[in-house]
């Protein structure tokens, strides 16, 4: 055992590691821990040092995040923007449209919600709800759900003309992992208020939802925005990667001095392709 004593007189991480080491406890998981909370903080200062770039030369930048519910979207955002300055970057997290919303063309709400030059703006999930849970749940109709899959390669084509930088992530989950975290919501009492009526279909309709998914994939995988396949069944691992895939599209400002491998694993992070044999949850 470790003693108060010692703990507190502990300076760095290292240290700790070689204390643990030396009384033989077994530290795999603080091990692994301190890997992961080391390496995201070189990540944020990538990060950092990327928002500095993205103010300084008034680009606009998108990153959307969709995926099964439970699939780690909000704290892959979470991770993204805890030291950014808020004032450039924004969280776009859209309730059900209003009866006005309702009335007016798909897009619009999410028009006014396009990041100004100089700042990112980060989508817990997106117009790209008509292309999976909606249809899945019923909540809009054939007709809409079509001119929709019509439209969305046109309108991000648009966006992409107008120098619009888009990244599309989809967070891929097991349906064994899901009913995992679907089960540690609902016993936490801090993390109740995640669980919702859409999300006790999740399981129940996990096939109609994986019909939806490749249809969107088959439908609005595009040359100029193509869409990122995530793996997230280790939530920490998912959340480095997708980091890297970020700051490896760009030649920001200090990138060469990184304390860190900026390229992402491709064993975690994938292109999307058009095959049988490679399937996404």
């Amino acid at each position: 055992m470790i003693s108060q004593e010692e703990f507190h007189s502990l300076e760095n991480n290292d240290e700790l590691l070689t204390l643990i080491k030396d009384k033989n406890v077994h530290y795999s998981k603080v091990k692994e821990t301190l890997s992961y909370m080391n390496e995201l903080r070189l990540l944020q200062i990538e990060l950092v040092k990327l928002q500095h770039y993205i103010a300084k030369e008034k680009k606009r930048v998108a990153i959307i995040f969709e995926g099964r519910d439970a699939a780690g979207k909000g704290g892959n955002i979470r991770r993204f923007m805890e030291h950014l300055n808020p004032r450039s970057s924004r969280l776009v997290a859209l309730n059900k449209p209003t009866e006005v919303e309702k009335g007016q063309w798909y897009f619009q709400r999410y028009i006014k919600e396009l990041p100004n030059p100089g700042e990112i703006v980060f989508f817990d999930r997106s117009w790209y709800n008509r292309a999976v849970v909606e249809p899945v749940m019923g909540f809009c109709t054939e007709n809409q759900y079509k001119e929709f899959l019509v439209q969305v390669p046109e309108f991000e084509h648009m966006m992409y003309e107008d120098g619009l930088i888009i990244i599309k992530f989809w967070l891929s989950i097991t349906k064994d992992e899901q009913l995992k975290r679907f089960e540690a919501r609902r016993e936490n009492p801090l993390k109740r208020w995640k669980f919702s009526p859409v999300d006790k279909q999740g399981q129940i309709l996990w096939d109609k939802y994986t019909h939806y998914k490749s249809e969107m994939f088959s439908k609005t995988h595009t040359t100029y925005s193509p869409w990122m396949i995530i793996k997230t069944n280790d939530k920490k691992v998912a959340r480095l990667e997708a980091m890297r895939y970020v700051l490896s599209q760009f030649y920001y400002d200090g990138k060469s001095e990184a304390g860190t491998v900026l390229n992402p694993d491709p064993n975690v992070v994938m292109r999307y392709y058009r095959s049988n044999v490679h399937q996404i949850d």
